[in-house]
């Protein structure tokens, strides 16, 4: 199992310009990941996705890191005025850049849910056939191009384990999956080990994410918090000191035969770069006492 890193694992340090997405390669790399992650590309002025990722390639190759994924969000419902082949039509560009950047898999989102002043049937099942007709699109341009197409548990709408898991069996396509991110769940009040249980066989890439969890019956407790779908308290975490079982989860990795890539995705409050690097040292440890 290679051990990665997402780039939105540093989004704090970019946003407030102490590093640009090109100074957070080398740092990781000497952090001691096997290989990284893109999650939308932070662009520099005056650039755009196509013309940024021939640099990013470039500086991942003189690290000697590979990018192992290009994660980016989409909108089958909502996204390109809620004409899902326009939408599809639109991350065509999204692969070429995924392609310039020499990733093996790109994620993107399925949904947030139905737009507002939506009239009809507003369930999950109801979107379900776009979902799938947007999805299948999307992989079948794809696998032209050597790049395996994923969905995450992302987005509240489309979360849930038994949701995306009808995604994956409708979509049904030997080149498209699941990234599976341990932590998401909870945003969806679904018992993570539960869940990845259930999802692993559709796995493509996996995301290590951990929550500190308060129950929404008691106060809120204020900055850096949020609530999932039923009303509990998230905040993120450094992997090992939440509460998402997270060596239970690798358990259930490793019995299914999982051997790709576990990215970390730190969400914390903490100095991304202690974070990430204490996250690092407990989910080495993690992986090699998991059975």
């Amino acid at each position: 199992m290679k051990l990665g890193v997402s780039s939105y694992s540093f989004s704090q340090l970019v946003g407030k310009g102490v590093m640009s997405q090109l100074d957070i390669i080398p740092k990781t790399k000497e952090m001691g990941f096997d290989v990284i992650e893109f999650s939308t590309l932070s662009l520099p002025k005056g650039e755009t996705a196509l013309t940024f990722a021939p640099r990013i390639r470039e500086a991942c190759d003189k690290a000697g890191l590979p990018i192992a994924n290009y994660t980016i969000g989409a909108d089958f419902l909502k996204g390109s005025n809620g004409d899902w082949k326009a939408e599809a039509a639109r991350l065509k560009d999204e692969l070429r850049v995924a392609q310039i950047l020499g990733a093996p898999g790109m994620r993107h989102d399925a949904t947030g849910g139905f737009p507002a002043g939506h009239k009809g049937p507003r369930g999950f099942d109801d979107a379900l056939p776009t979902l799938i007709k947007g999805c299948r699109a999307v992989t079948e341009m794809a696998a032209d191009m050597g790049i395996k197409t994923m969905v995450e548990n992302h987005g509240y709408f489309c979360q849930d384990s038994e949701r995306v898991e009808k995604l994956a069996n409708g979509v049904n396509h030997p080149n498209f999956g699941l990234l599976v991110d341990m932590g998401n769940f909870l945003c969806a009040d679904d018992d993570p080990p539960k869940a990845l249980g259930r999802v692993m066989p559709y796995a493509c890439h996996v995301h290590a994410k951990d929550f500190h969890v308060k129950s929404g019956s008691g106060p809120n407790p204020g900055q850096g918090w949020f609530r999932s779908r039923a009303g509990h308290f998230l905040r993120g975490s450094i992997i090992g000191h939440g509460d998402v079982p997270i060596a239970q989860c690798l358990g259930i990795m490793k019995r299914a035969g999982y051997d790709g890539v576990l990215s970390i995705e730190f969400e914390g409050m903490e100095d991304p770069i202690k974070g990430i690097a204490v996250g690092l040292e407990n989910l080495k440890r993690f992986v090699a006492e998991a059975v």
